[in-house]
């Protein structure tokens, strides 16, 4: 049996490695004044946090459609037996309610099982490289659904943010909260619970920032999977990366640069840590 694992861009999986596993990404997109870019397609992430650093885009995030997610089953459809859909969790984003759609809309022969994350991100792009692996393992469709399923309670992140201000752009918090943090200089740190963004402390200073992320992972049991997502900051990323491998047997860090969808709400300096852990 051949089973087709889609995502979304939110998922931010480097684009050698989906295409390695066989995962089907559906972009999102992003609003800039007048023009709509499909995520990572005809704007790449370099040049959105290059307008991002110089002040010179304020951009709105959108989900993908019903419409693309119909398209994308139909094609997965030609050649798999099933599909598993994974996205972002539905307490966030309409992406998840767009694939339902999408599902119907396809009305393709083979089944499809859409599956909310309640995570974003590399916890997200986590399960879809672990549903990867059960695809290619398994000869039911239902027992690769139910094991993908089982990993969700097991997606754990916490993320790190250097400003207050492109929270606050993306109706994250309020502007006067970011206007009265940034006077404190407080670095906020949040997290995902039940497929909710929630606050898990704020920071004054980067490296006790960083210094978090290390606390998160050690104190993190029976971890499979860690990825370490970063906007800007790709030789301090690659240094903390190393350094996770020393206080965890994980001898891999899956290391990714975080997308526009993500990075239009978490600015310059972001740093997330996503794990999987054994459920």
């Amino acid at each position: 049996m051949k089973i087709k694992i889609i995502t979304d861009s939110t998922a931010d999986l480097p684009a050698d490695l989906a295409r390695e596993l066989g995962i089907q990404v559906v972009p999102a997109y992003l609003r800039i004044g007048e023009t709509v870019y499909r995520d990572r397609v005809n704007f790449t992430d370099d040049e959105f946090y290059e307008k991002m650093l110089d002040n010179a885009i304020y951009p709105v995030t959108e989900p993908a459609t019903p419409d693309d997610f119909a398209i994308a089953y139909k094609e997965a459809a030609r050649e798999a037996d099933g599909i598993i859909s994974l996205h972002l969790s539905s307490k966030i984003s309409a992406t998840y309610h767009a694939a339902l759609l999408g599902q119907k809309m396809a009305k393709v022969d083979c089944p499809i099982e859409v599956i909310d994350s309640e995570s974003v991100s590399m916890g997200l792009g986590l399960l879809s490289v672990s549903a990867a692996g059960v695809a290619g393992s398994t000869k039911s469709f239902n027992a690769a659904v139910g094991e993908v399923k089982r990993m969700v309670p097991g997606l754990l992140m916490l993320g790190f943010f250097d400003s207050l201000k492109y929270l606050a752009r993306g109706g994250r918090i309020s502007r006067a909260s970011a206007f009265f943090g940034s006077m404190l200089n407080i670095k906020p740190m949040l997290t995902m619970h039940n497929g909710e963004v929630e606050p898990a402390g704020h920071v004054n200073r980067r490296t006790t920032g960083i210094q978090r992320l290390y606390q998160f992972v050690s104190n993190t049991d029976e971890i499979q999977d860690v990825s370490l997502v970063y906007s800007t900051v790709p030789e301090e990323a690659l240094e903390i990366a190393d350094h996770i491998k020393t206080i965890t047997s994980i001898k891999r860090v899956l290391l990714t640069k975080m997308g526009p969808i993500l990075g239009a709400h978490g600015g310059p300096g972001a740093l997330l840590v996503a794990v999987r852990t054994k459920t």
